[in-house]
């Protein structure tokens, strides 16, 4: 969504500070150039410390914060000056009509009548109901049948262009036609090149989604495709498991977005299910030097054949107060966690940063460390890609059968 702006609101509570997540997501709007607009948001709160967090978003975020507007989303103070200074600050939109279209998918919906329907923010060109629109990252073509604004419902309006968000509906029926970062053009008059950023997400953590009533299991299959038509980094294939039966193995960004689609699938779906406990993926080096990867144990080859086992790490970095340093650290050292750095953000607050094993963070180190903390620590993680691990596969034997 970020890359469909000019600008970003950035708010951070003036009790709390600056957490992890919040330095993730300005160092992506960073990265995207917009203009960023701090705000210092519980303004009415006794503990608000308005001083001390412009400092930390200056010397943190490093973006200038010296005129950082105070509001209070709770009594309305400050409202109207940030609308002000967004209307103010925010660049206007570039983009040349003329030129041949060029449409940013930032999210979808699906809708029983129309197929998918496409939320866009036009780059380049005009987008109008009844023109041929070609999706460039699989080159497939449709008919467009209606485009529309959001006022804050969905009105149809005959086109979009340079600038407007909106929505479009062309029949399409499956996410693999219309994934969100991909660019729409016209098939007439192409784009000489999608809008840059896309790529093709790849999940980090897997685990299995088993109906509860094992005939409900075209039920679950429906609503997996449904949910993964505006969840395109939500992967999943049949299973079979013993004790469970049939199910599916479906793959996430990490523990949140698994959790998301747990809740997702139990509220907008009604559907009931057993989630299995979550696992990464691990890459194996054979004795003929060829790479393949492991999703679950029954991927794993003899142990003759496996010259080197690799697993993912991430890079974690926790917010916290100083008194809570030593049981972090303890925590970090107990999931093999490898210590980076530690700096001072403020004599009352510390910034410490691990790698760490992707398995061992997903398990309960995010409670951990809350528990730990009293719930003042934040966290935020990258992935770092992978490294060699002193790992076996373990076969467990029930009555002489593995199970």
């Amino acid at each position: 969504s970020l890359a469909a702006c000019e600008g970003a609101v950035l708010v951070v509570d003036a009790a709390q500070g600056v957490e992890a997540q919040t330095v993730a997501n300005s160092y992506l709007a960073i990265d995207l150039n917009l203009e960023i607009i701090p705000i210092l948001n519980k303004i009415d709160l006794p503990s608000a410390q308005p001083d001390r967090v412009k400092k930390e978003i200056e010397d943190i975020i490093g973006i200038n914060a010296a005129d950082a507007i105070s509001v209070s989303a709770k009594t309305g103070e400050g409202i109207a000056d940030l609308l002000e200074r967004i209307v103010r600050d925010v660049p206007p939109p570039n983009g040349d009509p003329d030129a041949p279209l060029q449409a940013l998918i930032f999210d979808s919906v699906y809708d029983n009548y129309k197929g998918v329907i496409c939320y866009v923010r036009v780059v380049n060109g005009t987008l109008q109901a009844g023109k041929n629109i070609r999706f460039m990252s699989t080159g497939r073509d449709y008919e467009l049948d209606e485009v529309g604004m959001f006022r804050p419902d969905m009105v149809k309006v005959s086109e979009l262009g340079p600038g407007e968000v909106g929505y479009l509906a062309a029949s399409v029926k499956t996410i693999d036609e219309a994934r969100v970062g991909d660019t729409i053009t016209e098939s007439r008059r192409p784009a000489a090149s999608p809008l840059p950023g896309y790529r093709k997400v790849k999940p980090v953590v897997f685990c299995g989604f088993y109906p509860v009533e094992r005939e409900d299991i075209n039920q679950l299959r429906e609503a997996l495709e449904k949910l993964q038509i505006n969840d395109s980094a939500l992967s999943f294939e049949p299973e079979n498991s013993a004790a469970l039966g049939f199910g599916f193995r479906c793959g996430f960004l990490g523990l949140l977005h698994m959790e998301i689609a747990k809740e997702r699938l139990s509220r907008e779906f009604g559907v009931d299910l057993v989630a299995t406990a979550p696992n990464v993926v691990y890459q194996i080096v054979l004795t003929n030097q060829s790479v393949i990867e492991a999703h679950k144990p029954s991927d794993f080859p003899d142990q003759v054949k496996i010259e080197e086992i690799r697993e993912p790490y991430i890079k974690l970095t926790i917010f916290m107060p100083e008194q809570f340093v030593g049981a972090a650290m303890q925590l970090c050292q107990e999931k093999r966690g490898t210590y980076v750095g530690m700096d001072y953000i403020t004599p009352e607050r510390v910034r410490l940063t691990y790698d760490m094993p992707l398995a061992e963070f997903i398990l309960d180190f995010h409670d951990r460390l809350k528990s730990s903390t009293k719930g003042y620590a934040s966290l935020d993680y990258d992935h770092i890609g992978f490294r060699a691990a002193d790992l076996v596969k373990v076969d467990l034997l029930l009555q002489d059968e593995p199970v």
